[in-house]
């Protein structure tokens, strides 16, 4: 079985929570810690780090209810509900709306299945729609990723909001029916579908997503309001700023390539911190943030032009429980020297693909 990975935020309840205590004057503190959290086919785990072998508690499934989006928070955005069949409410904060939505997604998915008795995986594709043996989904994806002959990522506007790196579910359909990968629009329909299901392709906007959330297997919808996108592609949604705004610094301008979450190594005490990444292109900046203070104001920022980004298997100054693999360093042009580390292996070679990229072509 396949379990979801990656870091959220969760708050901490102390009032409820069995970890923590009140405050002497009987007041309930609450604050928010950046958590590793495991999805498995009956509960909700969350870890201090990564690396930890068991974790700090488990969230039951069984008679949970799932709140999206949240509203207890005014000034938190992306927050999610977890409430347990004891009252128990758990907070979440994703990243991006994407995160969020994969998360919520595949929570509803399993409490459904605790509920109707069967164990939790992600769906099969091959099972619910009766795809061919002969069809690999995955190299099939990666021809409709292709720079020349795949298909074109677009900037669209639907409904006051600008959507970024998408397209539309009729225009998967007329990419396969032209490589000849589907003879007519109901079996490229199918294979969209299939893609989908197999999470190489994600819902972007109320249509797309309504078709995910509409039935037992999430359908691919062949019309032009229905927005999907490919998986860390790059995806971001923006909407409409006033006239009246202030002009955005410089650094700012450039448009959104890549954002998530990785560990930074802090210049004056040497330790880690989680801190969330944004990576924008002409100008070329990456930009960090405390994940658990929103994106308004960045902690710092990273001049990428003419920087070097390699991968590394040691740090400097670093305690070797400190780090867990997947480390990589950025050189800027006046020689500051920054040490980051991923999750995996694999999203370290895409963001290092990704920096590199813009601080070759950025300005």
């Amino acid at each position: 079985m396949k379990y979801i990975l990656c870091p959220a935020f969760r708050q901490v309840n102390l009032e409820k929570s069995p970890f923590g205590n009140t405050s002497h004057d009987g007041t309930v503190l609450n604050s928010w810690k950046v958590v590793w959290v495991v999805l498995s086919d009956d509960g909700v785990e969350f870890f201090k780090r990564k690396a930890d072998s068991a974790p700090k508690g488990m969230i039951p499934l069984k008679g949970a209810v799932l709140t999206s989006p949240c509203q207890d928070f005014s000034k938190r955005a992306l927050v999610f509900k977890l409430s347990t069949a004891k009252n128990q409410d758990h907070f979440f904060q994703a990243t991006h709306l994407e995160e969020r939505e994969s998360w919520v997604k595949d929570i509803k998915r399993a409490i459904t299945c605790l509920q109707g008795g069967v164990k939790f995986a992600r769906k099969s594709t091959r099972r619910s729609i009766r795809l061919p043996d002969t069809i690999n989904l995955s190299e099939l994806c990666i021809l409709m990723r292709d720079q020349e002959n795949g298909v074109k990522e677009q900037k669209l506007e639907k409904e006051k909001r600008v959507y970024n790196h998408c397209f539309t579910g009729g225009t998967v359909v007329d990419w396969l029916i032209s490589k000849d990968k589907a003879r007519n629009r109901p079996e490229a329909l199918m294979l969209a579908t299939g893609l989908l299901n197999e999470g190489f392709l994600q819902p972007a906007g109320d249509v797309s997503k309504q078709g995910v959330e509409g039935g037992t297997v999430s359908t691919v919808l062949d019309e032009p309001n229905a927005l999907y996108y490919f998986a860390d592609s790059g995806f971001f949604c923006e909407g409409y700023s006033s006239d009246e705004d202030v002009i955005v610094k410089e650094e700012f301008r450039g448009n959104i390539v890549k954002q998530g979450c990785l560990l930074k190594q802090g210049h004056r005490r040497k330790n880690w911190k989680v801190r969330k990444f944004i990576l924008r292109n002409d100008p070329a900046y990456i930009h960090y943030y405390d994940p658990t203070k929103g994106d308004e104001y960045p902690l710092g920022s990273i001049h990428l032009r003419g920087s070097v980004i390699t991968a590394v298997e040691f740090v400097p100054d670093a305690k070797r429980y400190d780090v867990d693999g997947n480390l990589f360093e950025i050189i800027t042009s006046d020689e500051t020297h920054y040490f980051l580390q991923a999750a995996t292996s694999e999203e370290r070679k895409e963001w290092i693909k990704a920096i590199h990229t813009v601080s070759k072509t950025g300005k």
